[in-house]
């Protein structure tokens, strides 16, 4: 039981993390490059869907696992201390409040994998079209 109070500990600590960098790529004082890691990964560790999908056995969890670990790592080194120490104090003062909800945020990422998908359907079509 230990081990698994642990894990949600650590789990809850990542989220806290993720959202603090969201609100670290907002701030102006953060670079530019920062920013588009730290979009790359919010957007992927709150996307309902995954590179490799949860349900394929070992690997579907081992992308969550490894990739956002690795680029929030990353994310914190580019990040300059003093904004990423205020936002991490943001970030927990929300978090008690309650937790942040962004629809439009939401709705921007089901329209990017709606695209992709629409983009995937297509080239697979004209792919096995032509070879007809």
């Amino acid at each position: 039981m230990a081990f698994l109070a642990e894990l949600k500990q650590r789990v809850r600590h990542l989220k806290a993390e993720t959202f603090a960098l969201y609100l670290a790529a907002r701030d102006p004082r953060t670079p530019w490059y920062a920013k588009l890691l730290v979009a790359g990964i919010v957007a992927y560790a709150f996307s309902p869907i995954d590179l490799i999908p949860d349900f394929v056995p070992v690997l579907g969890y081992l992308d969550d696992l490894i990739l956002i670990p690795i680029g929030i790592a990353l994310a914190i080194k580019l990040v300059p201390h003093q904004v990423l120490a205020e936002c991490r104090a943001r970030a927990q003062e929300t978090i008690r409040n309650g937790k942040p909800v962004s629809r439009a945020a939401g709705a921007v990422i089901i329209v990017i994998w709606l695209v992709l998908a629409a983009l995937c359907i297509v080239w697979a079509y004209e792919a096995f079209m032509v070879q007809l």
